[in-house]
C-alpha cells in the first residue's frame, strides 16, 4: 500500500495570485500560454514568488501549471516531451522555493505544502472559459483530456493537486473518476461561480460538493476566483453537500475581460482580510487569494487569522 499523502489539517493559509503577480513584477503572460509562458522565459521568478509567498505566511504553494496542457503547448509548436518537462518543472519550482525558505528559515516549523494545480478545460482556449462552462463535452472526453496531464501532476512530488476554477459539474466527475485511477493522490476540487449558489454553468454548488464527498481522493472542495462578496453563500452551499473541509481562494473583486486580455472594475472595498474571519466562522479551513492578490494580501491574512 502507498504511504497516505500529506494534506493540511486545521486553519491553512494559501498563497495568492500566480499569473497576475508575475505580470505586476515585470513578466510578459500574454497570448495563450498566460502563466505557463514564464515557465519558459522566467521559472526563477515563479521560484521566487512561491518563496515570497511562503514568507508572506502561506503554508501552500499552488504551481504555475494552471494553464500548462498538452494541447495548448501543442498550438504553440511545444512538443508533448517538453510539455511534460515544463509540467514536472513547475513543481520542483515549488518545491525548490519551500526548501530554500526552510534553509533560510530554521525557527519556522510550519509544514509547507505544494499543490500541483489542474487547471480546468476552459483555461486552453484563453476566453473565459472557466467562467461559463459551456464545453459541449461529456464527462468522458473530459476524463481524456485531463488524464495525461493528470497523471504526470499526480506523480510529480507535489503533496497534492489543486484542481480548480472547475465551472462544471461534469468535469468535478471527470476529475474524481481521475483520482480513482490514481489511489495514492489526494486534491481539492474548487469551482467558480457567479452567485454563490450555483457553479458557473448553472449547477447547484450543493450538488457539486455532494460529488466530491463521495470520492475519497478529494480531501476539500470549495470555491476560488470569484469575488469575495459572494465567498459566504458559497460556503454555506458547500456545507449543504459536504462535511469535508471547505476551501476557498476569491480574486480581488475585479473582471476579467478575455477579449482585452485586461481586468476592469474596483477590488472589492473590504478586502480578503477584513471578510476572511467570516468566512472561517462560516466552515472554511484553507483560506487565500487567486487573481490580483499577492504577498501583501496574504500577509494581512495571516495577520487576521
Amino acid at each position: 500500500m502507498p504511504a497516505p499523502v500529506a494534506v493540511p489539517e486545521g486553519l491553512t493559509l494559501l498563497d495568492g495570485g500566480l499569473a497576475t503577480e508575475l505580470e505586476a513584477r515585470g513578466c510578459d503572460i500574454s497570448g495563450t500560454l498566460w502563466s505557463a509562458r514564464v515557465l519558459r522565459t522566467s521559472p526563477e521568478a515563479i521560484e521566487k514568488l512561491h518563496y515570497d509567498y511562503f514568507a508572506a505566511g502561506a503554508r501552500v504553494a499552488i504551481t504555475a501549471s494552471y494553464q500548462a496542457s498538452y494541447e495548448g503547448f501543442a498550438a504553440v509548436g511545444i512538443d508533448a516531451e517538453e510539455t511534460t518537462r515544463l509540467l514536472r518543472l513547475s513543481v520542483e519550482l515549488a518545491c525548490d522555493a519551500r526548501a530554500r525558505y526552510r534553509r533560510d528559515h530554521p525557527a519556522d516549523r510550519r509544514e509547507l505544502f505544494v499543490a500541483a494545480s489542474a487547471g480546468p478545460y476552459g483555461a486552453i482556449s484563453h476566453d473565459g472559459a472557466e467562467y461559463r462552462g459551456d464545453y459541449g463535452l461529456d464527462v468522458g472526453q473530459l476524463v481524456d483530456f485531463h488524464a495525461r496531464r493528470f497523471g504526470v501532476l499526480a506523480t510529480s512530488g507535489a503533496d497534492f493537486l489543486a484542481c480548480e476554477t472547475i465551472p462544471v459539474l461534469d468535469e468535478a466527475r471527470a476529475y474524481t473518476e481521475l483520482l480513482a485511477r490514481h489511489p495514492a493522490s489526494r486534491a481539492w476540487l474548487s469551482f467558480t461561480s457567479k452567485d454563490g449558489r450555483h457553479a458557473s454553468h448553472g449547477e447547484p454548488l450543493a450538488d457539486c460538493a455532494r460529488v466530491a464527498d463521495r470520492s475519497p481522493g478529494v480531501f476539500a472542495v470549495g470555491v476560488n476566483c470569484v469575488k469575495p462578496e459572494i465567498v459566504g453563500e458559497a460556503i454555506r452551499a458547500l456545507r449543504e453537500g459536504t462535511s469535508k473541509p471547505v476551501v476557498v481562494y476569491p480574486n480581488s473583486g475585479e473582471t476579467w475581460s478575455a477579449g482585452s486580455e485586461s481586468w476592469h472594475g474596483a477590488a472589492g472595498h473590504s478586502g480578503l482580510a477584513a471578510l476572511a474571519p467570516a468566512w472561517v466562522a462560516a466552515g472554511a479551513r484553507l483560506v487565500g487569494g487567486c487573481c490580483r492578490t499577492g504577498p501583501r494580501d496574504i500577509e494581512a491574512l495571516r495577520s487576521a487569522l
